[in-house]
């Protein structure tokens, strides 16, 4: 700042015309890059138009104090009579973080960058550059570094305005290209067939969804989930366990294989089941309740000597026969 008021006296240093009576301003508005005598005085005279320095950038501000206000008017051939310290301000309008964007875009895309209308630009708190008020400035990236595996950038953003010194900010974030995958639309529990209809369609940054999610709902086909899903969850491969082959409160047969039988059972399913499940399933001679492995449309297998999980109500063996393996 001491360099910069020091420049205003050495270029205002010219002979003086006219000696004249002056008073400094207070506050000084600038919408040029360049700071005039008459900028800073009242009754400049004819020295008026002659430059002094620089303005302050755009958005910033400088003070002058009165010992160098005296100092340039007595250069001047004036004789400074009031006023004084004169704070000179540059109004300006900061870059836009849509604009900023917009050519980041366009450098990403250029570098090899797959830049989707729905991939999402993540910045890192965003310092705007700030250009002269009703200036359209060339916006530029330079340094641009992109890494293709994260997706995470750096580079240097600048903006160019005809007699302005270029103004930079540094840029830094990551690239997310959206996934559009489906997601339930209430909470789903363990072993409910998924349907088309559960799900609705959002897109999520990658890291939010699965390595295995199911991208086209016609794939749940009614497959049954393996575990309970929370509203809003992606669905994944290893969260399904294939179609039901058996449906609650309908009719099964209960197979028990022991070397060289097979006996089998009229029973009804308390559970839905896919292939490979354990569900449970009332023997409908015995009303007793067991657990049972799914093996088939409508069958399931009970382990030779499986504890019933409710007592029987009634041990006789009607609708019950004995077949040989095969």
């Amino acid at each position: 700042m001491r360099r910069l008021l020091l420049s205003l006296a050495l270029l205002a240093a010219m002979p003086a015309e006219a000696a004249g009576e002056a008073i400094a301003r207070t506050r000084v508005v600038m919408d040029t890059p360049q700071v005039r005598l008459a900028d800073l005085f009242d009754n400049a005279g004819p020295n008026g138009a002659r430059v002094l320095g620089p303005a302050p950038a755009p958005g910033q501000r400088y003070i002058v104090p009165v010992p160098q206000l005296a100092a340039i008017a007595r250069d001047n051939g004036l004789t400074m009579v009031g006023g004084g310290p004169t704070v000179v301000e540059r109004p300006g309008r900061p870059i836009a973080r849509e604009e900023a964007e917009a050519v980041l875009r366009q450098a990403l895309a250029a570098a090899g960058a797959v830049v989707g209308a729905e991939a999402r630009l993540e910045m890192q708190p965003f310092t705007p550059p700030t250009v002269p008020m009703g200036v359209t400035p060339h916006l530029i990236v330079e340094d641009l570094s992109w890494d293709q595996a994260t997706g995470r950038f750096a580079a240097t953003l600048t903006a160019i305005a005809a007699g302005e010194q270029p103004a930079r900010t540094r840029l830094a974030g990551r690239l997310n290209d959206l996934v559009a995958v489906p997601v339930t639309i209430r909470r789903l529990n363990a072993g409910t067939p998924v349907t088309a209809s559960d799900v609705r369609i959002v897109r999520l940054t990658p890291d939010r969804v699965p390595a295995d999610a199911v991208l086209d709902p016609a794939e749940f086909g009614g497959q049954v989930l393996r575990r309970a899903l929370p509203p809003g969850a992606p669905i994944g491969q290893s969260d399904l366990g294939g179609r039901l082959l058996v449906v609650k409160d309908q009719p099964v047969v209960m197979a028990i294989e022991v070397p060289g039988l097979t006996v089998t059972a009229q029973g009804r399913a308390l559970e839905n089941g896919a292939r490979g499940d354990l569900v449970q399933v009332l023997n409908i001679a015995s009303r007793a309740v067991v657990e049972a492995t799914v093996i088939g449309p409508g069958r399931v297998r009970v382990t030779p000597g499986s504890m019933p999980v409710s007592p029987p109500n009634d041990r006789r063996l009607a609708n019950r026969r004995v077949e040989p393996n095969r």
